[in-house]
């Protein structure tokens, strides 16, 4: 059975319809990654999906229940998770203070959640060094490390990432891949990846290409073809 099952997802901004019937589907233990130009609505999807857009039409299915009326702070609570493009940390706060946040996802929030799991500074081991820092002190691919642990801290069963490797020098975007990765196999969590970075792409089990706000292609990475590369990740 799938994680996540969205149906026929129709999302307007005011009055331009924006995403199309749109159909995707993620198991647990896979990454799945999301292609397309810019402005043909990836990121509408993920909003769509954690509930910061409301959809004028479809369902979105998670565990075997409807998310569609449910609020982002609820859908965090069951168990999807979404780092945004940009990458969002609060940059007054320290990175400890920071992390401390993702624990609000947890079953009675951070009142009663004050231990960060240690797994977050294996998968990105700078943080620790960093914990007084403030955030906006922070490198770019370091707040994107910052980024993705605090959202792993809320032990999401559903991870949805727009573009993590988004201006982000090299060595950073192979450590965000392996901890991802690591993610999956040690956790078995499901993975929506939006990236325009082939390499990464390629580290998907499948992948959905969006245009003009509709999936128009799909399949498995291993077959992913020149062609379809061409065409969805050309800028």
């Amino acid at each position: 059975m799938s994680l996540l099952e969205v149906k026929s997802l129709n999302t307007y901004y005011g009055e331009s319809h924006i995403l199309r019937n749109v159909d995707i589907n993620v198991r647990s233990g896979e990454m799945v990654c999301l292609i397309g130009r810019n402005g043909v609505g990836k990121t509408t999807l993920l909003k769509s999906l954690i509930g910061l857009l409301k959809p004028r039409g479809g369902d979105i299915i998670f565990k075997g229940s409807s998310l569609i009326r449910k609020e982002p702070h609820s859908r965090a609570k069951l168990g999807v998770a979404y780092v945004p493009q940009g990458r969002e940390i609060i940059p007054y706060l320290t990175v400890e203070e920071n992390l401390l946040i993702g624990l609000e996802a947890l079953p009675g929030g951070l009142s009663n959640n004050k231990k960060i799991d240690p797994l977050v500074y294996e998968l990105f081991p700078i943080l620790k060094d960093f914990l007084p820092r403030k955030g906006g002190d922070l490198s770019g691919g370091q707040q994107q490390q910052l980024a993705i642990a605090r959202a792993l801290l809320g032990k999401p069963q559903l991870l949805l990432l727009d573009e993590p490797t988004e201006g982000i020098q090299p060595n950073i975007v192979l450590d965000i891949e392996n901890a991802i990765n690591q993610i999956i196999r040690d956790t078995g969590i499901g993975v929506l990846l939006v990236e325009q970075h082939l390499h990464f792409v390629r580290q998907a089990n499948r992948y959905y290409a969006m245009q003009r706000g509709g999936i128009v292609a799909s399949g498995n990475t291993s077959e992913l073809s020149q062609a379809v590369i061409d065409k969805f990740l050309s800028v």
